[in-house]
């Protein structure tokens, strides 16, 4: 049986805030007159208004007694009645009761669950389930089809066997199929991964688990050699065709949590060996993405050597160019010297002979200016010759083909693999170069007095550059593979996006054509160029020079409201001593986000003792102790530790248990003294890696050898998304993922962020999302600003305005950047999956360009927001010094050591989102205590204001303890969570 705590199904006796209350318990003027028109009495009128609203609220008819206690008062207080009356509730005749709810029906128009609900749902969960395999997700689903369908729902023991048991059907069905098609000899070969062969060390099973390392040489050999190995067993494809792409995830998943034996104690036939297929298809799919990064990375780090080495060059060169000025600066001196044009040339010559010679000085000249203006393609060569055998032998094995018309490249690398082994110089000019730029094809060709030619070297060269950029920006895809497939294939056909548009045009209040949307847009920039223009004489704080370079002065740091420090002082004081473990155990006892974790299947958990591990897990993960350390001073074992690690708990569970602990902290009022919820700022911030994997790389601006954790956090101070990037990525790439992957009933529409959050492609696609972009950007006065039409002049800010807004690539374009747009609606890609093909890298791209081109609009409009309001300058700042305090919250909680010691992105994913869990568990204690905290304040007579409470944060620590002997007692249940209102009126 699923536990319920598992589910979104209701639970009646939750003790709600007096928001809740009023929120979700309200009678309306409709309300009032169907009470009064079919009950009598107070006794009567109070168990129909309770029939009444918690039908509304949960979905199904309540007893009036598994309600809080809290809730029959607020709806008796509506009704006048000011006795209790709860036990007059409770002895409602169930003849009335049955007339009560009867009567709800037809007023809401709703039917109860046996009129037609089992058959709808039977088939909404058959269909689901072959995407679906959570009998919890089920639930849920079968939950919300129900609310849709105005049907009561039923007792949770009747959805939970109807779910499991639709569940078991279609996966009966996917696995017998696979086994009718499976040969005997396919199944043998299966069987023979859970072996160790001879002389191996471990099975072929584990092989297909391994993550790989860092993109040296030997492990490009390593890793084709793997691909040559993966695609040389049978072929997944055609046995798995029927199951749908969630479904295969969702069984490799399933797969690689196991161990062997886990796999031979499968009893059910067909299930092992359609998880084994499911892992193997993922596994190559996963080898060629990895070999195709592993390539960019090869590419990348030739020409960022070949810069290097460019640099290190032009320092030698440095004493060659003073010597040959100071050649030059004597035959000047001799030229003026003499009239006499012979005289001249014989003095000439012998400034030249004392300084080497003429060839002495000519061989010097083509060494320094075979390298001026940073050419540093010469360079290349001879850093490629190292690697380009194995670069070569990871092309064998790819299919890699165009997503435009544009084969010019595709032509050129086929010519390159064709004289991979070629000894001569040249080759024939027959090639066409139109995929590169004008200095690469300078490069490249050669002009000979017998023709023109190509440079060998330097066109395999010029290949595996542009080669690099192409799969980057998606310009080209790797069939097969996962993340460098065809990303079109991802997105809503048109058709589609048609039947969805007019709703979300509505939603976000965009016009619904090309070319209504591009003058709407135009009508706001000439707005807000002509409301600062207007302003500028009253904005002491901007001034623009003669050249149109803007400046602002600084603004005053706001200070602490007056007694801020006695008022902290106090409240530290009084909040009680905790260890970590206790905080997280209180967590899950108030929110049982533990429920999330589990088996892969969706069954039960069945260890012993399940929460309490599960807590530990959580603490030796999100502390970066890891599961040794962890063991070695709890109760429990390390292998435990990390086997619920690798098979209970993924990415997915952890976002599902932060979102628990982000709700139940929203429902006190302190958070909303810090922030309305509305905003969410983002920063990455540097982790330490072993140099044992594929995502580490040195990072320019930290100097130093790893990734990026980058966090999403709410204007109230919680964790709303975390996730792991490699170094390099530009962090506005995954800037709007946070806000999209975001469940929690925080939903901000403005964010925050550095200069590394935001470029302008960015800020169109935010535009198209209803997310209002407002970064700090450190270099604001350097960026273009963009005048609505070329024919506006302004009186004080023309200067500032410097280039044009092309409207028409904006409204011919509107329709391919609507179809992105509404397959990131959808849920189909992810805005960093797009924003990586809608890189500098792409610049021929329409998309690109009309996404850049809207970009362009709104940073301007941003911008000019900026320079002409104190406030908004004001708010950003305030904002984005929130997560600074947030990462040095993390530093505390990561108290194991900074460094990832993993080389599985799964797992480098899965750790930043062990250290955001834990960090909201905290937040969430803290809230709790500090709330309690406030009112013994108020209760003693001290002073308690909105704006000292505001002055407070859920960072605080001082009181929390984190070493020791690690025991949680969990016959000590915490007293229910209560946010109880703060002890002043909360302002608007």
């Amino acid at each position: 049986m699923t536990a319920i705590d598992r589910t979104a199904y209701p639970r009646s006796a939750e003790r709600l805030t007096r928001q809740e209350l009023e929120h979700r318990y309200s009678l309306s003027e409709a309300d009032f007159v169907f009470i009064g028109g079919k009950a009598r009495g107070p006794s009567g009128r109070l168990a129909l208004a309770v029939l009444l609203k918690a039908r509304q609220d949960l979905g199904f008819f309540a007893s009036p007694a598994d309600l809080h206690a809290e809730t029959i008062a607020h709806l008796a207080t509506q009704l006048g009645l000011t006795e209790p009356l709860a036990c007059v509730v409770e002895g409602t005749g169930d003849k009335t009761l049955y007339r009560y709810r009867m009567a709800v029906r037809t007023f809401l128009d709703i039917v109860a669950y046996d009129e037609g609900g089992e058959d709808l749902l039977t088939a909404v969960i058959t269909e689901a389930a072959s995407t679906m395999s959570d009998p919890a997700d089920l639930i849920n689903l079968a939950i919300e089809v129900l609310g849709k369908a105005s049907i009561d729902l039923p007792a949770f023991s009747t959805l939970d066997r109807l779910a499991n048991h639709l569940r078991t059907k279609v996966h009966t069905t996917i696995y017998a199929r696979t086994a009718e098609r499976l040969g005997e000899e396919d199944a043998t070969l299966l069987d023979g991964l859970l072996v160790v062969a001879p002389g191996a060390v471990t099975t072929s099973f584990n092989r297909l688990k391994h993550a790989p390392g860092p993109a040296r040489p030997e492990t490009i050999k390593l890793w084709t050699e793997r691909l040559g190995w993966l695609t040389g067993m049978l072929d997944p494809d055609p046995l798995l065709q029927d199951i749908t792409h969630t479904k295969r995830r969702q069984f490799a998943a399933e797969a690689r949590s196991m161990e062997v034996s886990d796999l031979l104690d499968i009893s059910r036939p067909g299930k092992r060996h359609t998880l084994l297929l499911c892992l193997i298809q993922q596994a190559r799919a996963q080898c060629r993405d990895e070999l195709i990064e592993m390539l960019l990375r090869r590419v990348r780090k030739t020409q960022n050597a070949a810069r290097e080495k460019l640099k290190a060059l032009q320092d030698q060169h440095r004493e060659i160019e003073e010597k040959l000025i100071t050649v030059l600066g004597q035959v000047l001196e001799n030229a003026r010297q003499s009239e006499n044009d012979t005289e001249v040339g014989r003095r000439i010559r012998a400034v030249l002979a004392e300084r080497g010679g003429l060839d002495a000085l000519s061989e010097q000249c083509e060494t320094v200016s075979a390298f001026h203006h940073n050419n540093d393609l010469p360079l290349l060569w001879s850093i490629h010759a190292k690697v380009r055998a194995l670069l070569f032998r990871l092309l064998d094995l790819m299919d890699i083909r165009s997503t435009t018309q544009d084969l010019s490249l595709l032509e050129a690398l086929s010519i390159v693999i064709d004289n991979r082994s070629a000894r001569r110089d040249e080759l024939a000019y027959d090639i066409d170069l139109s995929f590169a730029s004008q200095r690469w094809q300078s490069f490249v060709v050669r002009r000979r007095k017998t023709g023109v030619n190509l440079d060998r070297r330097a066109l395999e060269v010029c290949v595996f550059v542009h080669l690099a950029d192409a799969l980057q920006a998606g310009d080209l895809f790797v069939v097969g593979a996962e993340t460098f497939d065809d990303y079109r294939t991802q997105l809503l056909s048109w058709s589609d996006c048609a039947a969805r548009l007019a709703d979300y045009c509505t939603d976000l209040g965009l016009p619904r054509s090309g070319e209504e949307f591009a003058t709407w847009m135009k009508e706001q920039l000439m707005a807000a160029a002509t409301a600062v223009d207007a302003g500028f004489p009253e904005n002491t704080e901007l001034s623009i020079d003669a050249v149109g370079v803007p400046r602002l002065k600084q603004q005053k740091a706001s200070s602490r409201p007056e007694g801020g420090m006695v008022f902290e002082a106090e409240v530290h004081a009084r909040m009680r001593e905790r260890h970590l473990l206790d905080i997280l155990k209180d967590s899950t006892s108030w929110t049982a986000f533990t429920r999330h974790f589990g088996p892969p299947s969706g069954a039960n958990p069945k260890i012993a003792r399940a929460l309490q591990r599960y807590i530990l897990t959580v603490f030796g993960y999100g502390c970066n102790l890891g599961p040794v350390q962890t063991a070695r001073h709890a109760v429990g074992s390390a292998d435990t530790l990390r086997r619920l690690n690798a098979q209970h708990i993924d990415a997915a569970r952890l976002e599902a248990a932060m979102t628990d602990l982000i709700n139940a902290y929203v429902r006190f009022e302190l958070p909303k003294l810090w922030g309305a919820g509305q905003s969410a700022i983002a920063d990455g911030t540097h982790v330490p890696l072993r140099e044992n994997n594929l995502l580490g790389s040195q990072h320019i601006r930290y100097g130093a050898y790893g990734g990026i954790a980058y966090h999403h956090i709410a204007d109230n101070y919680v964790a709303l998304f975390t996730t792991f990037i490699p170094c390099g990525v530009w962090e506005a790439i995954h800037i709007l993922d946070g806000l999209l992957k975001n469940r929690s009933t925080v939903q901000p529409d403005t964010l925050h962020a550095d200069t590394q959050g935001q470029s302008e492609p960015v800020f169109g696609l935010a535009r198209l999302l209803g997310i209002k972009l407002m970064p700090r950007m450190r270099n604001w006065g350097d960026v273009t600003f963009y005048r609505p039409d070329k024919s506006m002049r302004y009186d004080h800010i023309d200067a500032l305005l410097t280039r044009e807004i092309d409207w028409r690539l904006i409204a011919t374009h509107w329709q391919d950047m609507m179809q992105v747009i509404l397959s990131i609606q959808a849920g189909l890609v992810l805005p960093s999956m797009l924003l990586r093909k809608l890189s500098s890298h792409n610049r021929k791209n329409r998309l690109y360009q009309a996404f850049r081109e809207l970009g362009r609009v709104e940073r301007t409009l941003f911008l000019l927001r900026y320079i002409s309001d104190p406030q908004v300058r004001r708010s950003i700042r305030a904002e984005t010094t929130k997560i600074e305090s947030f990462n040095d919250f993390l530093d505390w909680i990561t108290f194991g050591g900074p460094v990832i010691k993993s080389g599985d992105p799964v797992e480098q994913e899965k750790q930043v989102k062990y250290a955001s869990l834990v960090a909201n568990a905290i937040m969430l204690s803290n809230v709790a205590d500090l709330t309690d905290v406030i009112n013994s304040m108020a209760a003693d007579g001290l002073p308690v204001t909105p704006e000292l409470a505001a002055s407070l944060s859920p960072y605080v620590r001082a009181k929390i303890r984190r070493f020791g002997k690690y025991s949680i007692d969990m016959e000590d249940i915490p007293k229910p969570l209560a946010p109880v209102p703060l002890p002043f009126d909360m302002p608007v």
